[in-house]
């Protein structure tokens, strides 16, 4: 392994670091306070040495990883290590001044003194469903300046010394629709961290500074050597992709363009020529940039390959200022993660390039709708945040998967129980989407549909989408899957599709709320899917009789 580190000890000490932010993640879970935490695990823990290079990801959402790295190179850059103090953590989630994604991702990180040395930083990122701002939830597209998606905050402390800093708490709930939530919340990601600190320490403990240290360090190159091989197995050269975003008017698209150069042992990702950023909170910040870029990669690469830093040192990535992935503020970017999923297509669809037996189709992703009103059972005013997910494109060799997140996106659905329990709607039909998964040799996996009853006065819903104009591509002569759509009251008179994105769209009691999100290409021709792969679909009632003899040819190979 090198650095004269015993291989199997570097392991131990891999595998014990990331056991504990597994152990940090389900802290926080367990004691958060809003069921966008502890019932769809928008939430993600890490562990860092102390250069602030990542060393330990819980396998949960991955664009959060950009987010926590971001936020501790801040601190780093921000703060001597002098000024800093045992018990202190940090708190963070502006995009262009905190090393944030987005606002309602908040940041906690705190240092891990063995004496009075940082050895480490231990960090966690939640999603709170309110930070304020112009619309309930924190995250609208429709949104045109970061001023209007909440509460700003760079790296400053929460706690000092252990102490809680009651005046930054009081500051951040004062801008938030849901004080209650947000204070149980962050009271968990305090505990996460804890919980971190106790377990590093123990492990310093254990081997000394020294040997864990360098347990580390070895574990990180081992990391880079592995991922540089896996790098050096394709072809070198260049290799182009493009997709879009919607753009700033209904209708309008917005390209991510990149141009993908394999070398020895090193991809550069270049994004010029993308467009420019847009007035709508579509942008992707560099942080996410990086985050999606790492996880693509990865993904298609070397799926088993540790999640640390190790890795990220092959990478190199250009965006120029002021394009839809590299905006400059006052950009809006509330959106980043759905934007982002489509860029996790564009990188795909390069690397597909550069490895054809391997490669990936276009993905549908995730749909966001944020339901908010007063809950006439409890006289109490709600947030409900959600996002409902899309298909994954098929593979060169697989179908795609059905009703799933995609690249770097990664929380779960609210559960139908947890949400009627919580918040006043009865969910009449969670379904795959019959047919939306494009057609092929092998066929892109399925979105969802779901319909919400509205069991309340005015409550109001902001829609937040992509995929609802631009389809996820099918490949080598597969179909491209279906787009998404908001639908209101459908299959009566009063059915209308809502726009791809909206603010405070009023829902009467009663009325129904339909999401369908999108699905995912098809990958080869349709004629040469199986038979006993058609007839499965026909088993399943994915595909009609008559559509899989107009697709597949079906009947004329039996």
């Amino acid at each position: 392994m090198g650095r004269g580190v015993d291989p199997i000890r570097a392991e131990v000490v891999a595998r014990f670091l990331l056991a504990a932010a597994e152990e940090m993640g389900a802290t926080l879970m367990r004691t958060a306070f809003s069921p966008n935490i502890k019932e769809r695990a928008d939430c993600s823990t890490a562990i860092f040495d102390a250069a602030g290079e990542v060393v330990a990801l819980a396998q949960r959402v991955p664009i959060h990883l950009g987010s926590m790295v971001g936020a501790v190179d801040e601190i780093r850059r921000r703060y001597r290590e002098q000024d800093i103090r045992p018990g202190d953590m940090f708190i963070a989630n502006d995009p262009y001044t905190g090393g944030g994604t987005h606002l309602p991702d908040i940041n906690i990180i705190a240092p891990v003194y063995l004496g009075k040395r940082i050895v480490a930083f231990v960090a966690n990122i939640a999603h709170h469903a309110d930070v304020g701002g112009m619309v309930p939830g924190s995250e609208a597209a429709v949104c045109t300046s970061i001023f209007q998606e909440g509460i700003r905050i760079p790296p400053v402390r929460i706690r000092r010394e252990g102490e809680l800093n009651r005046d930054v708490l009081e500051l951040i709930l004062l801008n938030s629709r849901t004080p209650g939530e947000r204070v149980g919340d962050l009271q968990a990601q305090f505990a996460a961290n804890t919980v971190g600190m106790r377990s590093v320490l123990q492990l310093f403990d254990r081997y000394g500074p020294k040997e864990t240290q360098a347990a580390v360090a070895a574990y990180l190159d081992f990391t880079e050597k592995r991922f540089r091989a896996a790098i050096e197995r394709l072809p070198g050269g260049r290799f182009e992709a493009e997709d879009f975003l919607d753009g700033d008017v209904e209708g309008e698209v917005c390209p991510i363009r990149l141009a993908l150069t394999v070398g020895k042992g090193r991809l550069h990702f270049d994004f010029t020529g993308s467009g420019p950023q847009l007035a709508a909170a579509r942008n992707i910040p560099y942080r996410a940039l990086l985050a999606t870029v790492y996880t693509v990669a990865k993904s298609l690469l070397d799926p088993e390959v540790p999640a640390n830093a190790g890795s990220y040192r092959t990478l190199s990535i250009k965006a120029p200022p002021g394009c839809v992935v590299g905006p400059v503020p006052p950009a809006a970017v509330g959106c980043r993660s759905i934007s982002a999923s489509v860029l996790g297509d564009v990188i795909a669809q390069a690397l597909s390039r550069a490895m054809p037996e391997e490669a990936l189709a276009g993905c549908g992703p995730h749909q966001l709708y944020v339901l908010s009103g007063t809950d006439p059972r409890t006289g109490a005013y709600f947030v409900n945040y959600e996002t409902l997910a899309g298909g994954y494109g098929a593979r060169a060799g697989r179908d795609g998967v059905d009703g799933v997140r995609v690249h770097a996106s990664g929380s779960s659905n609210l559960p139908v129980e947890a949400l009627e329990h919580a918040y006043p709607f009865r969910v009449e039909r969670y379904a795959l989407r019959d047919g939306s998964g494009g057609a092929g040799q092998y066929r892109g996996g399925a979105g969802v549909e779901r319909d919400y009853r509205v069991l309340a006065d005015d409550i109001v819903v902001s829609l937040s989408s992509e995929r609802q104009h631009v389809p996820a591509k099918g490949m080598a002569g597969g179909r491209d899957g279906a787009t998404g759509a908001f639908v209101l009251n459908p299959g009566t008179a009063e059915a209308r599709r809502l726009p791809a994105a909206a603010a405070d769209v009023r829902l009467a009691r009663g009325s129904l709320f339909r999401i369908c999100t999108p699905g995912g290409g098809g990958y080869g021709d349709p004629r040469g899917r199986s038979a006993s792969a058609v007839e499965r679909d026909l088993r399943e009632e994915r595909i009609t009789p008559a559509q899989a003899r107009e697709l597949c040819g079906w009947g004329e190979k039996t």
